[in-house]
């Protein structure tokens, strides 16, 4: 079984870019596609950097959310600077959130592995604790050694 945590973490709000996924929710090797080429996309049009120049912290957030039936994708950081228009403000609730940590040596692995085990393995054997809903963030912490380390946060409500 996966090691990870249940946190109570205040509310707070990322912003981001948005793009809204198009494959279907069961195809994982879509997705990941769709969510590694905007990465690209935000990265080389200099999005990306000009939101981290504004960030808070020196986290970057993949979020994940559902918004009038339709599956968002943001990368995002927290910031209180005022920011264009054509970004998304996403709120994450005050609550208890399942923390699970884990490395990759990109950024792309890094998600795929800790989405994997947070819907794969924790979330489907979870009897104290269950996801309904909300956004859900990679947050990349960092690179050390050639390695990205972060954490998966999901906002869960106690069964």
């Amino acid at each position: 079984m996966a090691t990870y945590i249940l946190e109570e973490k205040g509310g707070f709000n990322v912003v981001g870019i948005g793009t809204e996924l198009k494959s279907e929710y069961t195809d994982y090797t879509g997705m990941n596609k769709e969510k590694e080429d905007f990465w690209r996309t935000v990265e080389q049009d200099g999005r990306l950097d000009a939101l981290k120049a504004v960030a808070a912290n020196g986290c970057t957030f993949a979020v994940n959310e559902l918004v009038n039936g339709k599956r968002m994708y943001y990368a995002g950081v927290m910031t209180e600077a005022s920011v264009p228009e054509e970004h998304s403000v996403i709120q994450f609730p005050k609550g208890q959130y399942l923390v699970i940590q884990g490395e990759g040596k990109t950024a792309d692995e890094l998600s795929s592995s800790l989405t994997g085990i947070a819907f794969g393995q924790v979330l489907p054997t979870a009897d104290k604790f269950a996801y309904v809903g909300g956004p859900n963030a990679i947050v990349e912490m960092g690179r050390r050694d050639g390695v990205v380390n972060g954490e998966m946060w999901i906002p869960v409500v106690p069964k």
